[in-house]
């Protein structure tokens, strides 16, 4: 329920306002000066400040201003008997929400009440969302304990308190991305934009144009002026990935901005500002670039201040475990199933894999087990079968090979099995052989 504070030292229109406004269903609490009224701003969650310009111990423009920058979320409405237009400005200036006039405006009350028990609502429920943003993207959130990852979690923090350009280093697959919102969420820009774009992904003119806009006319199909991404992220961050893809003239502009903070849009002859922070990753080896020509040594340096270089699956992998755990969390809730564990065997398969696609290829295994699964929990015969025969070793303790027959005749039964959901006696008649050849088999080749 709204609660609304009234502050008038007029006992009698208090009472008269308080049965109005409790009328309509919204919570209401008065107080008949100043001190009274900022106790019981601090002791309750108040919504909505109904406040007389005249106070015994305060003016309430001034009182609104104080109330304002303390609670930024409570809307203010200003009451006086005596209608000032210098008031009035001055008072939507401090951050009131309206000023009326007593007695020849009491017919508006009630409404103004309402529309701003509204922006109250909005607020709040913009703020819950930010702070749902802000934990999903937060560093307590990247899954990990391995030496290698927490020490690029500490240098992410570290950074992320200033406005230092940061280069992200690592495989494709690696959770830049994921990082870089960290960096922006932990660090004064937070409640600015953060906004992102794939340079690999854009030919050189196009890239140009998303990243700096560009003038009605520009170019054809340029019907209307277009803000660039420098501009909307603007106060905030800008996260580049794949810098290595950019084009050395795009990379002149880009360093013209970190050094200027200056850009000029396409089909523009004017410059325009931003105050943007550059967070920009790479899986390339940089330093290869610019001696292959490729990538200019002076943006290299400007963009390197702060580098971190994170580290690829296969060198993380005690932490293998626990994201299987958290991404077959995830999947199994949009799935609608209820995956409670992880098999050993299907734990040992994960961790024996190279993973070349990193995190992102490990959340493509998972939510393709979690898919197959027909139990609550996730075994090895959920996994591809490339996955299934990593490393394995039969009984007899000899290694198997991708080219010889065994290993052939060995994932043809296992595909075979994964097809029966594991019934044996149905593997047998589809691989036309004896009940007892196929446990034979499986025996020699380690498949249970």
């Amino acid at each position: 329920m709204t609660k609304i504070l009234i502050i008038d030292d007029e006992e009698k229109l208090r009472n008269l306002l308080s049965r109005i406004i409790a009328l309509e269903g919204f919570d209401v609490l008065q107080a008949g000066d100043c001190r009274t009224a900022w106790k019981k701003l601090e002791q309750l969650d108040i919504d909505i400040a109904l406040c007389d310009v005249k106070l015994p111990d305060g003016n309430g423009v001034e009182f609104s201003k104080k109330i304002k920058e303390k609670f930024p979320h409570i809307e203010i409405i200003l009451l006086t008997a005596y209608g000032n237009i210098s008031d009035g400005v001055q008072a939507i200036k401090n951050g009131a929400f309206d000023y009326i006039t007593k007695g020849d405006d009491n017919n508006k009350i009630v409404p103004l009440l309402y529309r701003a028990a509204e922006k109250v609502a909005l607020t709040k429920q913009v703020q819950q969302l930010q702070k749902q943003i802000s934990y999903k993207y937060s560093f307590d959130k990247i899954t990990g304990k391995s030496k290698v990852i927490l020490a690029a979690i500490e240098l992410a923090k570290k950074v992320a308190a200033t406005d230092t350009s940061v280069l992200l280093l690592g495989e494709t697959g690696t959770g830049k991305e994921v990082f870089a919102q960290s960096i922006h969420n932990a660090s004064h820009r937070s409640l600015k934009a953060f906004v992102a774009i794939n340079c690999a992904a854009f030919s050189k003119e196009l890239l140009e144009s998303e990243m700096f806009g560009h003038k009605a006319g520009a170019f054809t199909g340029a019907v209307k002026d277009k803000k660039g991404l420098l501009e909307e992220a603007n106060n905030g961050s800008i996260f580049l990935d794949e810098i290595g893809e950019m084009s050395l003239e795009l990379q002149a502009k880009l360093l013209r901005v970190l050094e200027t903070g200056e850009y000029i849009k396409v089909g523009e002859s004017k410059a325009s500002k931003t105050n943007v922070r550059i967070i920009a990753a790479t899986h390339r080896d940089l330093q290869k670039e610019i001696d292959s020509g490729n990538f200019r040594q002076d943006l290299f340096y400007r963009l390197s201040v702060f580098q971190i270089l994170l580290p690829p699956l296969r060198e993380r992998v005690t932490d293998i475990e626990n994201l299987a755990k958290h991404f077959s969390a995830i999947y199994s809730s949009k799935a609608k199933k209820k995956i409670k564990s992880l098999s050993p065997d299907f734990v040992e398969a994960l961790k024996q894999h190279q993973w070349k696609g990193n995190i992102r290829e490990l959340k493509n295994v998972i939510e393709r087990s979690v898919i197959l699964s027909h139990t609550d929990e996730l075994a090895i015969e959920d996994l591809p079968v490339e996955l299934q025969s990593v490393n394995s070793v039969p009984k007899n303790g000899k290694q198997l090979s991708a080219f010889d027959l065994a290993s052939a005749e060995k994932l043809h039964i296992q595909k075979v099995l994964n097809y029966t959901n594991g019934n044996k006696t149905k593997t047998a008649e589809l691989l036309n052989i004896a009940l007892t050849t196929l446990y034979r088999k499986l025996s020699e080749y380690g498949l249970g």
